[in-house]
């Protein structure tokens, strides 16, 4: 069997155009206009009175969906662990939470779902609720055909206790319900200097912006259980080089290793006006020409 790789986009890539420029069919005319099928989002960031959207926005959701040809991949769902100040979320109260994001992104046609939870950690431990949460809501994916995939995420590398636990947690339930979603950030190889609004100077240097350089050989080891593929960068040239992440390098190994799903664009860089818009049309062009170009060799 060989790799099938599909193209989308997560509509974070678009945030700071969203907010000036875009509206939600904008972007899906977007997407769809560099040769994409798929649209990613964020649950509470991209959803009208979230989390009970009305009709007519769900009609037209679908609307547009028909109209762009476009199919929804993963939701991004998040659990706020510490959403109160005097004491920290219940594995009852999770679960009911993701249980409702899940029927939520079931209504909007979605196939994978990314629950994030709140960490404890600056490498990214998930709260100690998360097993709980997930666990429950096993049964709810199942019949809905929605896999849960927490996200793989720097400064957490593919090979850590967090990654660990999850996939343990995929053997000893036996669920093909639960996978990983693998953020290619963890690749990255040089630093950027692009700026995020809201983090600490620490969280700068020792988070997302710390090049982990995780080898293909770690990749390779957990692509069995890999569902989705977040294809995260900072910025690509007008030359097409990105001097961050080693796309060549991921997509030989998911084309050697006959890996098929979607990668979905998250673009982190400088988010002026329409920037965003140049960027991920660069990345597109980018891995399309190194697929092609990996496919004839």
């Amino acid at each position: 069997m060989s790799a099938t790789l599909k193209y989308g986009v997560s509509l974070y890539s678009y945030t700071g155009d969203m907010n000036t420029v875009l509206t939600l069919e904008d972007a899906m005319a977007e997407i769809a206009d560099l040769g994409a099928t798929g649209i990613e989002i964020l649950g509470e960031g991209n959803i009208p009175g979230y989390p009970a959207p009305t009709t007519a926005w769900v009609d037209e959701w679908r609307r547009l969906l028909d109209t762009y040809g476009l199919e929804p991949t993963n939701y991004g769902s998040w659990i706020d662990s510490r959403m109160w100040r005097d004491r920290d979320l219940t594995v009852d109260e999770g679960a009911k939470m993701l249980a409702g994001d899940l029927r939520l992104a079931s209504t909007l046609g979605f196939t994978t779902l990314r629950p994030k939870i709140g960490v404890v950690s600056m490498d990214l431990t998930p709260h100690p609720i998360w097993q709980g949460v997930i666990e429950r809501n096993l049964d709810l994916a199942s019949e809905l055909d929605i896999v849960i995939c927490p996200e793989i995420h720097a400064p957490t590398p593919i090979k850590h206790p967090v990654v660990a636990e999850y996939l343990e947690f995929i053997q000893r339930t036996g669920s093909d319900h639960f996978r990983l979603m693998i953020d290619t950030g963890v690749f990255q190889r040089a630093i950027t200097n692009v700026q995020h609004d809201g983090l600490s100077d620490e969280a700068q240097e020792e988070g997302w912006r710390k090049p982990l350089a995780v080898p293909m050989a770690d990749l390779v080891d957990v692509l069995p259980y890999t569902a989705f593929i977040q294809t995260k960068f900072f910025e690509i040239g007008d030359d097409l080089v990105d001097h961050q992440i080693p796309w060549r390098e991921i997509l030989a190994t998911l084309l050697e290793h006959q890996w098929s799903g979607y990668l979905s664009s998250e673009f982190e860089g400088d988010r002026l006006p329409y920037r965003s818009i140049e960027q991920v049309r660069r990345q597109h062009a980018l891995l399309r020409r190194i697929e092609g170009e990996l496919r004839a060799a």
